[in-house]
């Protein structure tokens, strides 16, 4: 059996009129909706590896969770075609800034919905399933930071 990958993810967030919104991208190859993502990287703690994935992908910053908001298993399509078992742990990201212009505009459609939706459409494992059982409310939330594990504004 294959060893199992591991991801870290950013989940953007906006509570509006009291209802939570989420952010989904489209991968580049498949069209599916997804959350940004990417794999470890010895440089960078997992919650803001996290933040520059979705900065990078989706064009959005904010303030991300030190700690994770849960995980879902996912398979990851490798460059030879056959695919691995992929473990992704998801951070949430406050979202306070849109850009116009991104790193990956051309090769993503991103999508603002709220939960509910996101859960339906969402199309990466389990992350459907993991979407449908959150609270997303700021009241659910934990307020620990960890200064030590942000990440300044890329360029």
């Amino acid at each position: 059996m294959p060893k199992s990958l591991k991801q870290f993810a950013a989940l953007p967030v906006s509570v509006i009129d009291g209802r939570p919104y989420v952010l989904l991208i489209t991968s580049r190859e498949t069209r599916r909706w997804i959350i940004p993502k990417g794999h470890p990287d010895r440089r960078l703690g997992a919650s803001a590896l996290a933040r520059l994935e979705a900065f990078e992908e989706a064009g959005v910053s904010g303030t991300i969770q030190p700690r994770s908001i849960g995980r879902y298993q996912s398979a990851k399509r490798l460059s030879s075609g056959k695919s691995r078992p992929c473990e992704v742990i998801v951070f949430r990201l406050d979202v306070d800034r849109h850009l116009d212009d991104w790193k990956e505009k051309g090769e993503r459609e991103r999508r603002w919905m709220p939960l509910e939706e996101a859960a339906e459409l969402a199309a990466d494992g389990g992350l459907g399933a993991f979407l449908a059982q959150l609270n997303l409310m700021p009241e659910a939330l934990a307020t620990d930071t960890n200064a030590d594990d942000t990440l300044r504004e890329p360029g």
